[in-house]
C-alpha cells in the first residue's frame, strides 16, 4: 500500500523545487533511463529520517554547488510510485534495493551508486562532497 499523497508531496517537492523530475510510472523510468547519451542523477527518495536529514539536503547542496552537473535530475519515491521504483531498480542491478539511495548514469550505464548504508550516519555535507566528486568524474 502506498503512502498517502499528502504525506509525501512535501518530500517530493524538496527535490522538484531544485529541478528534479519525479518519475511516476515504469514507462517514464524506461524512457528517462533508457537514454544512451548524457548523464542522469536518480534519487530513490523515501520518508525515512536519513532521507529527510541527510540525503535530500546533501543532494540539493551538491546540485547547487557543483560546477559539473548531470544532464538530468530524476527521482522516484519508494513506497509511493511502486511500479516506477521497481523499474528503476532494474537499472541499478546488481545493487540490492535500498531507499534512500542515489544512482548516477552516464551514456546509459550505471557509473556510481550510493547505497543507504553510505547515507546513514553521514552528514548532508559529506553526501554533498561525495556527489560533487562523482559529478566531477562523470559529468
Amino acid at each position: 500500500m502506498a503512502y498517502p499523497e499528502m504525506l509525501v508531496t512535501p518530500m517530493k517537492q524538496q527535490l522538484e523545487n531544485v529541478g528534479f523530475t519525479s518519475l511516476l510510472n515504469a514507462s517514464q523510468v524506461e524512457e528517462a533511463l533508457g537514454k544512451k547519451t548524457g548523464t542522469q542523477l536518480l534519487v530513490f527518495n523515501s520518508v525515512c529520517g536519513c532521507a529527510a536529514g541527510t540525503c535530500r539536503p546533501g543532494v540539493i547542496d551538491a546540485v547547487g554547488k557543483s560546477d559539473k552537473k548531470p544532464t538530468e535530475l530524476l527521482t522516484v519515491f519508494a513506497g509511493q510510485e511502486v511500479d516506477a521504483v521497481a523499474k528503476a531498480r532494474e537499472f541499478t542491478l546488481p545493487y540490492p534495493p535500498s531507499s534512500p539511495s542515489i544512482a548516477l548514469f552516464k551514456d546509459g550505464e550505471l557509473v556510481h551508486f550510493v547505497e543507504r548504508h553510505m547515507i546513514e550516519g553521514r552528514s548532508a555535507q559529506m553526501i554533498s562532497d561525495h556527489l560533487q566528486a562523482a559529478f566531477d568524474e562523470y559529468c
